[in-house]
């Protein structure tokens, strides 16, 4: 009788067990299947957008016509003017930064 007793919790014990595990494969099934359908909806979006980004990638700027080479030196020129204007700044915010940092080194 006792051995009847043990069995019988034992086999109890392992259909709740085998519910709860069931319940919880069903619930990740139905999340998984909830998140597969929205990715879905989102692979849609993006196969549309890439459709939109294709057609306007289609498009080539014209090229320019350089007839008179002087307008493109003069802005080559202003733009190494400029190009070495923010090298002697950047130069002088280092030399002060390591002035101040060897200041509180010494």
């Amino acid at each position: 009788m006792l051995w009847f007793a043990v069995w019988f919790v034992l086999v109890v014990g392992t259909l709740v067990g085998a519910f709860f595990l069931a319940r919880s494969l069903w619930r990740s099934a139905k999340a998984l299947l909830a998140e597969l359908e929205r990715l879905g909806d989102v692979l849609d979006r993006l196969a549309e957008r890439a459709d939109a980004l294709a057609a306007t990638a289609g498009t080539t700027p014209a090229p320019a016509v350089l007839d008179d080479p002087a307008p493109a030196r003069a802005r080559l020129a202003a733009a190494q003017v400029a190009r070495a204007a923010r090298r002697a700044r950047r130069a002088e915010r280092h030399e002060a930064a390591y002035r101040r940092w060897w200041s509180f080194v010494r």
